[in-house]
């Protein structure tokens, strides 16, 4: 974490999260007046937590929308419908890697490959990032305005650019606009869909969203050039500025209703006048998300206060209640965005609020009461059963959920809530310079509010806010602290700019689990000697780590008979492991946390034996507290058992069990093989099996190709460490045998393993593993 304040009692504030020790290293604490976004700020990062995905060593981690998986998403569960959203929430966390990983799968992993052209999986797109809108380098800039790690972002610029070429098929020249049909902005069943003649997939027109998202994302394109400042790189920024201009004058002429003050859908096709649509919908605060709008269009908010516009108490809702559409049919079922309650919808309305509020002139028709309560609204409509909770779509004018079905829809992780607390009720403005702009939207009547240790530019921030100084005990009147030293202060919450100094760059290790196996097929194998018929043991190493009743994302022996049961899994190829991490599960019920647990593997007698050398964190196993088994050396084996007890003799379970290892970052490995992707053996015959070691920095590296049990593997030449200087590579060839009995067309795994030094004393493990067939 690094040093920072300590003014916020953190345990207390966190409740009953489980692994309170990953809030404690990520999450900016937050001190309210207000309890109920106060709890609904700590529940969300419970979703951000739940959400997170680690998909293997190639792609990393991503963010799920569902829990569970759905059948039109991307590889490994990626829906980009959100997926800007995610950025925004996730950018206030401390561990860069997690939306690194994230914005890369997008940009240049599965998350961009190609997808079917189809209805199911929308017809006008032919890839991942394309299937939904999506608003992503934005997102990118907001990040990058955060963290300080511009670097990081520049080098996201040709992806960047690809991303917001790829949507020209959907522009419209003689309009100038681009077009959208409404379900893939994922908006299923709305006012304008409902007035074509599919309410599903129909509706193609003009509309406040992509144009809105298209707009956003030149602009940060044009930004991210003029800092890179290579040549050519201004030109190029000038053309994407007057893009977005062209796109703002055009939505002006089509798309803004003078007399209805509002921004509306225009119908694509049978419009030749291009008419608008009669109904506002919420979509129409978009240009305010992205500081599209004119100052003079500022009347369109009045409409958010309005009871017969969007005004609702659980709102606001995502069609005027004026609408003849409003609320059709959306009771029969999911999912209709014609006047539910829609947190997606919601969070961006905020957003574009806060905008208006800070950085546009003052205006007549809304205030900073207006922003808290419709955040308080927010936040109240995210319960159920009187605890947090978020779901799909909620009812505008009673507290209930209507898109909520169980195993699908809980921690909905569709919209955002901790940003609009921290960039818009707290004011923290994220800058791309060396400062924070504070601008609090907090009631005026608030007598104390504290942030505590955000993340901002490589540093940690901290913001009280002590009326009268006896709150806190640190001074009356607003303060600022970076790194735990204060570096402003003032009486009042007028807005003020911070000079915070130069971004600081931490760079994390890369870290791979080799016991995750999201996809469910191959190896990393899990089996177990007992399962409670509703669980799995694969699901122990699905790559999430869910402390949740359902969807079930674990392993359990309730029910077991037997006195004592063990959860395995077999690697199918040597792997060496040495931090190994274990999270039970403990529903409060009948799956309780253990009293203790013994870790073994499999030698190569075949025999199982403890793991040598442990150093256990905790000691002995607490209850919503992750366990960290570290080795004094590692072990390589081909499988590991986890034998987990109870005095009572009651059932245990485990949510998560991981193995994780660091990995060189300089080092780039492969294993040739044919177009198909497999390395070709014969059974019985050795055959040569190529790998290559390039070096993107001088490093001193020593590899070894493991192979299955029963297999064998001779290095044509003696392997030794050796020097590999920046930008070569190393070719490393290896007579490998497989069984005579090998069934065909059955995949092994073979693991290239690379043992390389950091600068200092710092070691690495880096490898990756193929998949071998006899044809």
């Amino acid at each position: 974490m690094g040093p920072g304040t300590a003014f916020l009692d953190h345990r207390s504030l966190l409740g009953d999260l489980p692994e309170a020790e990953w809030y404690e290293a990520n999450i900016p604490f937050v001190d309210l007046p207000d309890a109920a976004i106060q709890d609904t700020y700590y529940y969300r990062w419970r979703v951000i937590k739940h959400a997170l995905k680690y998909t293997g060593p190639r792609e990393g981690w991503i963010f799920s929308e569902f829990l569970g998986p759905v059948g039109y998403s991307a590889p490994y569960g990626g829906i980009n419908a959100a997926a800007a959203h995610h950025i925004r929430e996730a950018r206030w966390l401390r561990d860069h890697r997690y939306l690194d990983d994230y914005i890369t799968y997008w940009l240049r992993g599965s998350g961009s490959g190609p997808k079917p052209a189809t209805d199911f999986l929308n017809k006008n797109t032919t890839d991942w990032a394309h299937q939904y809108s999506f608003w992503v380098a934005d997102a990118v800039v907001a990040r990058a305005s955060t963290d300080g790690r511009w670097e990081y972002a520049l080098g996201l610029l040709d992806a960047l650019e690809r991303q917001w070429m790829r949507w020209a098929p959907q522009f419209d020249a003689e309009v100038g606009l681009y077009w959208q049909t409404p379900v893939w902005d994922a908006m299923e069943y709305t006012a304008s869909s409902y007035q074509s003649d599919d309410p599903y997939h129909g509706g193609e027109g003009f509309r406040p969203t992509l144009n809105a998202y298209q707009y956003g994302d030149a602009k940060a394109i044009a930004a991210l050039l003029r800092r890179r400042g290579h040549r050519g790189d201004e030109a190029k920024a000038a053309r994407y500025d007057e893009r977005a201009r062209a796109l703002q004058v055009q939505q002006e002429r089509w798309l803004w209703d003078e007399e209805d003050q509002f921004y509306k859908h225009v119908m694509r096709d049978g419009n030749p006048g291009r008419r608008r649509l009669a109904d506002r919908e919420l979509i129409g605060f978009l240009p305010w998300y992205f500081h599209m709008a004119p100052a003079g269009n500022a009347a369109a908010w009045a409409q958010l206060r309005d009871p017969e516009g969007f005004a609702a108490p659980f709102g606001p809702t995502t069609v005027e209640r004026r609408s003849p559409w409003f609320m059709y049919q959306a009771l029969e079922g999911c999912c209709r965005w014609n006047g539910p309650s829609w947190p997606f919808a919601t969070s961006q309305t905020l957003t574009a609020l806060a905008n208006l509020l800070i950085d546009y002139p003052a205006q007549p028709y809304v205030d900073r009461t207006d922003y808290y309560a419709v955040l308080r609204a927010y936040a109240l409509t995210q319960r159920k059963d009187g605890k947090p909770y978020v779901a799909e779509a909620h009812h505008p004018d009673e507290d209930r959920w209507i898109y909520d079905s169980r195993g699908h829809s809980e921690d909905y992780n569709h919209s955002t809530f901790n940003d609009l607390v921290l960039s818009g009720l707290l004011g923290i403005r994220s800058q791309p310079d060396d400062t924070v702009f504070l601008a609090p939207l907090v009631p005026r009547e608030w007598d104390h509010f504290a942030v505590e240790n955000l993340p901002y530019h490589g540093h940690n921030l901290s913001v009280l806010f002590d009326r009268s100084g006896r709150h806190y005990g640190h001074g009356a009147g607003l303060s600022v602290w970076l790194n735990g030293r204060r570096i402003h202060r003032q009486a009042g919450l007028e807005p003020v700019r911070v000079t915070i100094g130069r971004a600081r760059q931490h760079s994390l290790p890369r870290e791979v689990d080799d016991l995750a196996n999201v996809e469910q097929k191959g190896f990393p194998l899990a089996r177990a000697s007992y399962t409670f018929p509703l669980d799995s043991p694969a699901k122990a190493i699905d790559g999430q780590n869910l402390h949740l009743d359902t969807p079930s994302s674990r392993w359990t022996n309730y029910g077991s008979p037997n006195a004592v049961d063990w959860l395995a899994v077999d690697f199918g190829v040597p792997t060496p492991v040495s931090d190994l991490r274990i999270s039970f599960y403990d529903d409060g019920g009948g799956v309780r946390t253990p009293d203790s647990y013994e870790l073994h593997y499999l030698g190569r007698d075949g025999s199982w034996h403890p793991l040598p050398g442990q150093h256990r964190i905790p000691r002995t196993p607490r209850p919503g507290t992750l366990n960290r088994v570290l080795l004094d050396r590692a072990v390589t084996t081909t499988a590991l058992r986890l034998t987990a007890t109870r005095a009572s003799g009651g059932a245990v379970g485990v949510t998560a069990w991981q193995s994780w290892r660091t990995e060189d970052p300089r080092l780039v490995l492969a294993v040739k093989t044919p177009s198909h992707g497999f390395v070709p053996v014969v059974p019985g015959r050795a055959v040569k099996v190529t790998a290559t070691i390039t070096a993107t920095a001088t490093a001193v590296v020593s590899s070894q190709l493991l192979v299955p049990d029963g297999w064998q593997v001779l290095p044509r030449r003696p392997v030794r460490p050796i020097t590999l200087r920046a930008g070569k590579t190393l070719s490393v060839d290896w007579w490998v045998t497989a069984p005579a009995d090998l069934p065909r067309l059955l995949p092994q795994p073979l693991r290239l393993l690379v043992r390389s030094r950091g600068e200092g004393a710092e070691r690495f493990v880096s490898s990756i593993v193929a998949l071998a067939q006899a044809g």
